[in-house]
C-alpha cells in the first residue's frame, strides 16, 4: 500500500513536455517537408497558369474566396512553406490594394502568432528561464532584448534583413509577452505588405504583357527610404536610452 496507488510521475511530466513540444516539431517537420515538395508549386507561373479560374471563383463566390485564401495564407505563415510573397501577390490580384491588404496582414499576422505560441509552448518558457537562471553574457543579452524589447520587435518586422519564420522563433526564445509579439507584428509588416499587395493589385497588367513582377521594387529609393525612415523611427528609443546609460 506504500506508494502503489500512485502513479509514478515523471512518466506524465516527461508526456506533457513532448505534448507541449508536438506543435512546434510539426511546424519544423512541415517546413522541411514543404521547402521539397512545394518548392515549386506555389510560384508566379502557378498564379498566372490559374489566374482564371481564381477570379472566375472570386466573383462567384467572393466570401468562400476571402476564407480560403485567408486558411491558404495562415497555412502557409505557419508551417514556413515557400509561397509566402507569391501568397501576397495573389492577395493584391485577387481583391486589389483594399481589402487585398487587410486579408494579406491577417493572414500572414495569425500565422506568425500561431508559430510563436507553439515555438514558446514547447521550447521558449524553458530556454528564457534557463538563460535567466545561467547569468553572464546569455542573461545580460536577453535583459538588453527585454529591455528595448518594442523597437528590436518593429525592427525585426520592418527591416527585411531577419527571415519572417526566424523573427516568430527569436521573441519566443527570449520571454516576450504574447500581445507585444502580436501588437508589433500586425503594426510592423503593414508597410512591406502595401508595398506586395500594391504590385500583386496590378499583376493583370503583367499577365497581359507575359511578364513577371518586379519585386525588387522594395529596394528602390521610394520604398526603401521610408522604410528605413520607420526602422530609424522603432530605433530611436533604443538608441536614447543606450546613450542615456552611457554604453
Amino acid at each position: 500500500m506504500q506508494g502503489s496507488d500512485i502513479p509514478p510521475a515523471a512518466p506524465i511530466s516527461s508526456a506533457r513536455i513532448w505534448l507541449r513540444r508536438l506543435p512546434i516539431l510539426v511546424i519544423l517537420a512541415a517546413a522541411v517537408l514543404g521547402a521539397i515538395a512545394f518548392r515549386d508549386t506555389l510560384s508566379f507561373e502557378t498564379l498566372a497558369r490559374h489566374r482564371d479560374d481564381l477570379l472566375a471563383f472570386r466573383d462567384a463566390h467572393y466570401l468562400w474566396a476571402v476564407l480560403g485564401f485567408l486558411a491558404a495564407y495562415v497555412t502557409i505563415v505557419a508551417f514556413s512553406l515557400p509561397g509566402g510573397t507569391i501568397a501576397t501577390l495573389a492577395g493584391g490580384f485577387l481583391f486589389g490594394l483594399f481589402p487585398g491588404v487587410l486579408y494579406n496582414v491577417a493572414g500572414a499576422g495569425t500565422g506568425a502568432v500561431l508559430v510563436f505560441l507553439a515555438a514558446r509552448s514547447g521550447f521558449g518558457d524553458a530556454l528564457a528561464q534557463k538563460l535567466q537562471a545561467a547569468g553572464g553574457k546569455a542573461a545580460k543579452l536577453q535583459a538588453a532584448l527585454r529591455q528595448n524589447e518594442w523597437s528590436v520587435l518593429f525592427l525585426m518586422r520592418l527591416v527585411p534583413l531577419v527571415p519572417f519564420f526566424i523573427a516568430n522563433l527569436i521573441p519566443a526564445f527570449v520571454g516576450t509577452s504574447l500581445t507585444r509579439f502580436a501588437v508589433s507584428t500586425f503594426i510592423g509588416i503593414i508597410p512591406g505588405a502595401l508595398v506586395f499587395t500594391s504590385v500583386g493589385s496590378g499583376l493583370g497588367e503583367v499577365f497581359a504583357r507575359g511578364e513577371a513582377p518586379d519585386l525588387g521594387i522594395i529596394f528602390t529609393p521610394p520604398v526603401l527610404f521610408p522604410l528605413l525612415g520607420l526602422a530609424a523611427l522603432a530605433a530611436l528609443p533604443m538608441v536614447m536610452r543606450a546613450l542615456k546609460g552611457g554604453r
